[in-house]
């Protein structure tokens, strides 16, 4: 305990034996109040962290751990671990300094139970001579969770630091005591809101008494969180920067009660207003317009249309409810794991835990999935890669969506149509500048044929892939065919070119068949049920694509997915064509998996090519070392695009394209060659397809007499990268393992 703080005690002693008893009463519930407000470890406010290797722990964690050990309660040794307490050995009970004698060397329990194991991992860990026994020892009697090959990796540093997180998670020791000891924001409210609103009493038979009864309705609605539209709006801005014009701000604000929404007129007050005062309404109050509102997700912003006052605007209130429980839950799905081996844990990029399991298959041949694959014209493709934005609010169905005033929302509506009507225009003219821009006037004909196979293609838009906004396009499939084997097509909607006004909702595009004799009601609403299966797969072939996994880039699907009934289900009978078809049917995930790899199969069918970052890369170079830097700019795969000499000076600025992939040590290594004297600025430029065939095979006469056979033809560019991007990824890699089997050896022994 400090100077000070004995000091104070020791005053609020004496005041409590000096005073009349009243004041003793007041002064004690104040010295109670002070000690609840302090920030003490045994109460669970307080964490012991190490931001460098990234743990922490609180008191409460060790206290839960050591209750079957040491044989004391979660809340007596949560007590003693913090302060002058010593554990007995001998008498198994927790003591003070004097329990433990004078002469002996005895460590607090905090230093025993919290601080040695810590110490006795990073000595084992760290130290040359460390005594791995001890860290297994460590390891075993805390029941830590350590990968075998972090224990064996090269790095010390990372061995320790897998070992103190597992004994002691940052996460999880902040998580848990802002849950447990940050209220809710209900029951903090009621904390708050006598500093926020204090208060305030006059005469009744005042002028200002209709003030103060606004003012207590005001109180009484941020008291309550009342976010009901009737309520009160008041938000608290806590940070204002600039945003687009001089005249235009951004705020961030919690909502206290009422509801927010784009358009809405509101009064910014400041510090200094005062109701009472007629004349601060003239200084302290300033009238705006809320142009539009955002959530903050993440890193971003994210438009929002309206924000209430409801409770969750307060503190986080993290999901699950029971996190305490959240240890039990891994390692049960880490148990659940290794014991079934048809059951697959994972974590996806975005942190949620995948339980996948394999289930009863059905192979009954009742699904056929046809894929075509075409290439989009290139300016298509960069016009929906720079308008993915739009094309998010446009599909989402955002665009027009707000609680505004008639005319606000007439001129709003007037905008997004605008903003579609420009967006389908520049898809028209990327169309047509890439199908009439490379024709000679002789193809005009074929020209014409194209363009209208395009310009009937936008008007069958079934989604966008990948995550709904990407550079690739799913059409529905021509319904005109037939197949007597599937005679069922699941057809889709082109409800993507109805928001870009290529047809009209009330049409479907003329794509209509003759219902057949064979398709029933039921095999209908099957049909129907696979739409979002076919979707699914389409968004995640485009998502992760068959050379290393990474999205794909400018191609179009026309998948045609088609079921039959079962074989004695081909009555023409009402009774028999609403039974179930099968006890389990189609499964969804089933067509969707097919859908994905047929997709994939595809675009290999097609010999895809691989696309690659490019900088642009500026260089400065005197004469004598224009060799040099050439001799690195081959190196690295470059292509100059010009070069210049500055005039007054020795120095020659070089354009070219480098390769991301290459640029890795390229300053250091032109630095290295040119003594110093040149320099590089890189700056992302764009993105490029390698021209090579990764999968090339010599099939001509001309390329097996150039490259033999195949078996001695060396991996190209693009099949080197697809190799390293796979590996890294830890994705399976088709190479030779044992190379020159049949070459003799030399077994002989030198003396």
């Amino acid at each position: 305990m400090s100077a000070f703080k004995s000091e104070k005690y020791l005053s609020d002693v004496d005041l409590l034996l000096a005073g009349p008893a009243g004041e003793n009463l007041e002064n004690l519930e104040l010295l109670e109040d002070d000690e609840e407000d302090t920030f003490q470890p045994q109460k669970g406010n307080v964490a012991f962290v190490c931001a460098l290797d990234g743990w922490g722990f609180r008191i409460n964690e060790f206290a839960e751990f050591y209750v079957s050990k040491l044989g004391a309660s979660a809340a007596a040794l949560q007590k003693a671990l913090w302060g002058p307490k010593y554990y007995n050995q001998k008498t198994k009970m927790i003591v003070g300094k004097k329990g433990m004698g004078g002469g002996s060397k005895a460590r607090p329990m905090f230093v025993q139970f919290v601080l040695e194991p810590l110490w006795q991992v990073y000595q084992a860990a760290l130290e040359p001579d460390g005594d791995k026994s001890m860290l297994q020892k460590v390891i075993k009697s805390f029941n830590l969770n350590v990968p075998a090959r972090e224990l064996q990796h090269k790095d010390p540093k990372s061995c320790a630091s897998s070992c103190v997180e597992s004994m002691a998670s940052l996460s999880d020791a902040i998580l848990s005591m802002v849950v447990k000891c940050i209220p809710d924001p209900m029951r903090a409210q009621s904390f708050r809101i006598s500093r926020l609103l204090p208060k305030r009493e006059v005469s009744d038979d005042g002028p200002s008494s209709n003030v103060l009864a606004e003012a207590e309705l005001v109180r009484k609605s941020v008291e309550a969180c009342d976010f009901s539209p009737e309520a009160p709006c008041v938000a608290f801005v806590s940070k204002c920067g600039s945003g687009e014009s001089d005249e235009c701000f951004i705020a961030f604000a919690r909502v206290f009660s009422g509801v927010l929404f784009a358009g809405q007129r509101v009064f910014v007050l400041s510090a200094l207003y005062d109701p009472l005062k007629p004349e601060a309404m003239q200084k302290h109050v300033q009238e705006a317009e809320l142009h539009s509102l955002y959530l903050m997700m993440g890193q971003g912003l994210k438009t929002s249309g309206i924000s209430e006052g409801r409770e969750y605007c307060g503190n986080p209130r993290p999901w699950p409810a029971y996190i305490e429980k959240y240890g039990c839950l891994m390692k049960g799905l880490r148990l659940l794991n290794r014991a079934d081996p048809f059951v697959e844990v994972s974590v996806s990029a975005r942190g949620e835990h995948v339980l996948a399991a394999a289930g009863e298959e059905t192979p009954n041949g009742r699904c056929c999935v046809r894929v075509q694959v075409l290439k989009l014209p290139p300016s298509l493709t960069k016009v929906l890669d720079k308008s993915a934005d739009l094309l998010r609010d446009i599909i989402g169905g955002k665009l027009g969506q707000s609680n505004k005033s008639s005319e606000t929302q007439r001129s709003s509506r007037l905008e997004d149509e605008n903003s579609i009507e420009a967006l389908r225009k520049r898809i028209m003219d990327a169309v047509e500048g890439d199908i009439l821009g490379g024709i000679e006037e002789s193809d005009k004909d074929r020209a014409e044929k194209c363009k209208a196979m395009w310009l009937q293609f936008l008007k069958r838009i079934w989604a966008l892939g990948p995550r709904q906004i990407g550079p690739n396009i799913l059409f529905t499939p021509d319904s005109r065919g037939e197949d007597a084997e599937f005679p069922v097509l699941v057809r889709g909607s082109s409800h993507v070119s109805e928001r870009l006004g290529f047809v009209d909702e009330s049409s479907n595009g003329g794509m209509d068949a003759e219902p057949s004799s064979v398709v029933t009601p039921a095999l209908c609403m099957e049909a129907e049920s696979l739409e979002s299966s076919v979707i699914s797969g389409f968004q995640l072939a485009t998502a992760a694509g068959p050379l290393c996994e990474e999205p794909m880039w400018g191609l179009a699907f026309v998948i045609e997915a088609r079921i039959s009934p079962l074989e004695g289900q081909q009555s023409d009978d009402l009774e028999t064509s609403y039974q179930p078809l099968e006890q389990y049917g189609i499964f969804t995930g089933q067509v969707m998996n097919t859908v994905k790899d047929a997709c994939r199969t595809a675009v290999l069918q097609k010999k895809p090519r691989l696309v690659e970052a490019m900088y642009f890369c500026e260089l400065n170079t005197p004469t004598e070392y224009l060799g040099p830097m050439y001799a690195v700019l081959a190196r690295r795969r470059a292509r100059v695009l010009k070069e210049e000499m500055q005039e007054g000076s020795s120095l020659f600025t070089v354009h070219a394209y480098v390769p991301v992939s290459e640029s890795f040590g390229f300053p250091d290594e032109l630095r290295r060659w040119t003594s110093g004297a040149s320099s590089a600025l890189l700056v992302l430029s764009h993105w490029e397809a390698l021209p090579e065939d990764p999968f090339f095979v010599p099939k001509t006469e001309e390329e097996i007499e150039e490259f033999g056979d195949g078996s001695s033809v060396l991996h190209n560019t693009a099949r080197k990268l697809i190799d390293a991007v796979r590996r890294q990824k830890g994705l399976p890699v088709e190479e030779k393992v044992v190379q020159h089997a049949t070459k003799q050896r030399t077994l002989a022994r030198k003396v």
